[in-house]
């Protein structure tokens, strides 16, 4: 079975009983969870989501089916779902922060990033999800189409709508 990478994991079909087994099966995928937790989880601690997803996926071993698709896919579906809990949970403490004494900081260096942030901010979740899982997590289509929960055509369409939107927002001429 390949890693992200296509290395092999000797000859491990799914996610071991043991915890040293389990900890060789998921180490490959451990940068990519971290990624897509950071880019999906804004704020929140991204070591957190992803040791939360470890421990969701440690209770759910047993229902890894590889035929549903590769490892990283499940892991990172995990993540991605622990990363919405963490959204959820931290914006009730969004709201009771009070804003109003601080003067914005001008950084001139993250000006170019903050408006792509920005704008993929304001992509449906679908299409941020597509986007986070495809160009920051370098998932291939048919793995960003197991964390998505969908066909590997609905994915490349969802990330044709999100490319041309942010083309919109960006006002990026061809």
């Amino acid at each position: 079975m390949p890693t992200m990478t296509g290395e092999p994991v000797a000859g491990v079909l799914g996610p071991p009983g043991d915890g040293p087994g389990f900890a060789r099966w998921v180490r490959p995928h451990l940068a990519a969870m971290a990624r897509l937790a950071g880019r999906l989880a804004v704020g929140a601690d991204r070591d957190d989501i992803v040791q939360e997803a470890l421990a969701r996926a440690w209770a759910k071993r047993s229902q890894y089916d590889e035929s549903r698709g590769t490892p990283s896919a499940w892991l990172l579906a995990i993540t991605a779902d622990q990363a919405r809990k963490a959204v959820r949970r931290m914006r009730p403490a969004l709201l009771a922060i009070d804003t109003s004494d601080t003067a914005p900081v001008s950084r001139p260096d993250l000006d170019a990033r903050m408006d792509v942030d920005h704008a993929i901010m304001s992509l449906s979740a679908r299409q941020r999800l597509a986007v986070d899982c495809f160009y920051f997590a370098d998932l291939s289509i048919a793995d960003t189409a197991a964390v998505m929960g969908c066909s590997e055509g609905t994915v490349k369409s969802t990330l044709s709508d999100a490319r041309s939107r942010l083309r919109t927002l960006l006002e990026v001429t061809e």
